[in-house]
């Protein structure tokens, strides 16, 4: 179900929100990672579902972002009121859901402890992406956005730990600390995912999580898309999105990759794969 229209502006769509922040829901699910691994296409297969309620933006940031500091009254404010919730139960029989997706969530230090305090009984959704391929994706879409000024993958790569050190020590010792070459430049530590999943599989119970191999979805989105309705406890429903089923949404297609540049990556992120597939006894065949 899209996000409701709450007033004829933007502006005073966001002044009534927050007015009505108190008279609102609290999200059922988040999808908390990872970036470049499907999130916005997921998240907008489920909002188009008719008992979900989009968030009035697909990425809220609050648990990982200055936002924090505004507090929950603040979060409330971007999600369904009250009202629509009793109105579709009462219509459909079924459970109206709320949700949104963050995919810096996963990676953010402090993240999980954030969520775990407001949301303790909320799903979590997690997709993992051949971490090679994630980081080629991450660097263009960090090209596109204007972020990223370096001209190769290649020499991002080589600066990344340097870039990311300062930061990663700052946010270490000051959980408002916002990084942001820690959110725009982290092409390699994203997807080291054996050191992000154990902080939140630590605080939420392994039957609120659900993960989801990125390429699994890719091959068969609408299997996926009727797996992770049943996770959260809904009725399967037809799906159709501007005219197209399962379109595909924020999509780059970058050069293809330098095949050494591969060879580099795929035997760096191997003991890390393996670790996380001993974790989670699931083999992700990403070596």
């Amino acid at each position: 179900m899209p996000a409701t229209t709450d007033a004829p502006t933007p502006l005073l769509e966001k002044l009534y929100r927050a007015g009505t922040a108190p008279f609102r829901l609290l999200p059922d699910f988040l999808i908390i990672g990872t970036q470049r691994g499907g999130t916005t296409s997921l998240y907008n297969y489920l909002a188009d579902h008719p008992c979900i309620g989009a968030a009035s933006i697909k990425e809220v940031h609050f648990f990982d972002s200055a936002h924090f500091k505004q507090g929950p009254i603040w979060y409330r404010g971007h999600f369904p009121p009250l009202w629509q919730k009793y109105a579709v139960e009462r219509e459909r029989k079924e459970p109206f859901l709320t949700g949104e997706s963050s995919p810096y969530y996963l990676f953010h230090p402090h993240t999980a402890k954030r969520v775990a305090a407001l949301l303790p009984q909320a799903k979590l959704i997690v997709m993992l992406r051949n971490p090679v391929n994630r980081a080629y994706s991450h660097y263009y879409h960090e090209i596109a956005g204007g972020h990223e000024k370096l001209s190769s993958f290649e020499e991002a790569i080589e600066q990344e730990e340097e870039r990311l050190r300062e930061e990663q020590e700052k946010m270490a010792s000051n959980a408002d600390y916002v990084g942001y070459k820690h959110r725009h430049y982290s092409y390699l530590a994203r997807g080291r995912y054996i050191e992000q999943l154990p902080a939140w599989l630590s605080l939420f119970p392994r039957e609120q999580v659900l993960i989801i191999k990125s390429e699994d979805f890719y091959a068969d989105p609408a299997a996926v898309y009727r797996q992770t309705l049943r996770f959260l406890g809904l009725p399967e429903a037809a799906l159709k999105t501007g005219g197209q089923e399962f379109k595909t949404y924020n999509e780059t297609r970058p050069p293809k990759m330098n095949p050494e540049t591969r060879k580099r990556l795929v035997d760096y992120f191997a003991p890390y794969n393996e670790q996380l597939y001993a974790y989670l006894q699931m083999d992700f065949g990403w070596s």
